[in-house]
C-alpha cells in the first residue's frame, strides 16, 4: 500500500522524506519540474510530475493508495478542494499537512483582510507604492485595481523563467520585479523596502516558513502598514501541523506498517 504526498512545500517534502525512511511506500507530487527535482534531490524514489485535476488524482489513488497527505501550500485553496473531493470518489483517507500560521502582532500598522479583493482595497486606502508579496497569481487582480488609483505595483516573485514572463506579459516592467526566492531577513526586507520606496507592504499568512514575521518586523522597523491576508478555511476532515505528526498517525493508523513499527 502507498502514501500519496502531495508535496508543494518544504513541510511536504520533509514529510514525503520521513515516511520513506521509515519505510513506507511513499509516492510524492509536485506541480513544476523544479519541484519535482528538490523531491528527486532530497532521495525521494517514487515522484510524480504535473497539475493533477481530480479525475487524474482519483485515478492515481485508486491504484493501491491507502492514504492521501495534503501538504500543497496554505493559499492552494483548489488544491486542497480537488484532493478532498478526488480522496472522497476514490474512497481513500485523506489527511491535510498545514503549517502553523504566524502570531500576527497586535500593532495598529498591521491590518488583517479576509481574501485578496480586502487585501487589495485596504493596501490602496495605505498608500500608493504597493510592495507586493502576494505570488504571482494574484498580480492581475492587483494590477488592475492599482491602475485606476494612481497606485505603483512593486512584486516580490519567484525567480522562474515562466513567473517572469507572466509579470511581463500582464504589465509589470523590470523596475517593478524583484525576482528572489525566500524566506528574507528583517534586514533585507527593510533594505527592499527602501530601495524601491515602498509605502505598504501585502503578504500572505504563509507561516513562519513563509517568512511572514521577517516581512512584518521589517515593516513595522522602517514604519509601514501591513496588510496580511488571512488563509482559507476549509473544511478539512483531519489536519495536523508538521512532519513528525504525520509519521505518528501512519505508524499508529495504518495497515501494512514497517517492520519495526508494529
Amino acid at each position: 500500500m502507498v502514501i500519496l504526498v502531495l508535496a508543494g512545500t518544504l513541510e511536504g517534502r520533509e514529510t514525503a522524506l520521513l515516511l520513506q525512511q521509515a519505510g513506507f511506500a511513499v509516492t510524492a507530487t509536485a506541480v513544476t519540474d523544479y519541484g519535482c527535482r528538490l523531491l528527486q534531490q532530497q532521495g525521494l524514489t517514487g515522484t510524480l510530475t504535473g497539475p493533477l485535476d481530480e479525475a487524474a488524482l482519483a485515478a492515481i489513488l485508486g491504484r493501491g493508495v491507502q492514504l492521501l497527505v495534503d501538504a500543497t501550500h496554505p493559499f492552494a485553496e483548489q488544491a486542497s478542494r480537488t484532493a478532498m473531493a478526488a480522496a472522497r470518489t476514490a474512497g481513500v483517507a485523506y489527511l491535510r499537512l498545514e503549517r502553523p500560521g504566524a502570531a500576527l502582532p497586535d500593532h495598529p500598522l498591521v491590518y488583517r483582510a479576509r481574501d485578496l479583493t480586502t487585501t487589495i482595497s485596504q493596501a490602496l486606502e495605505l498608500g500608493k507604492v504597493l510592495f507586493s508579496t502576494l505570488g504571482s497569481k494574484s498580480l492581475a487582480s492587483l494590477l488592475a485595481a492599482a491602475a485606476p488609483a494612481g497606485a505603483r505595483v512593486v512584486a516580490r516573485v519567484l525567480p522562474d523563467s515562466e513567473v517572469i514572463r507572466h509579470c511581463r506579459q500582464i504589465g509589470l516592467t523590470p523596475d517593478q520585479i524583484i525576482a528572489l526566492q525566500g524566506p528574507c531577513s528583517v534586514e533585507l526586507n527593510k533594505a527592499l523596502y527602501r530601495q524601491y520606496r515602498a509605502e505598504v507592504v501585502l503578504t500572505k499568512d504563509s507561516g513562519y516558513t513563509g517568512g511572514v514575521p521577517e516581512k512584518i518586523a521589517a515593516a513595522l522597523a522602517v514604519g509601514l502598514p501591513v496588510v496580511v491576508w488571512q488563509r482559507p478555511l476549509l473544511p478539512y476532515p483531519l489536519v495536523l501541523h508538521s512532519p513528525a505528526e504525520v509519521l505518528q498517525y501512519c505508524l499508529h493508523n495504518l495497515a501494512g506498517r514497517p517492520p519495526g513499527h508494529q
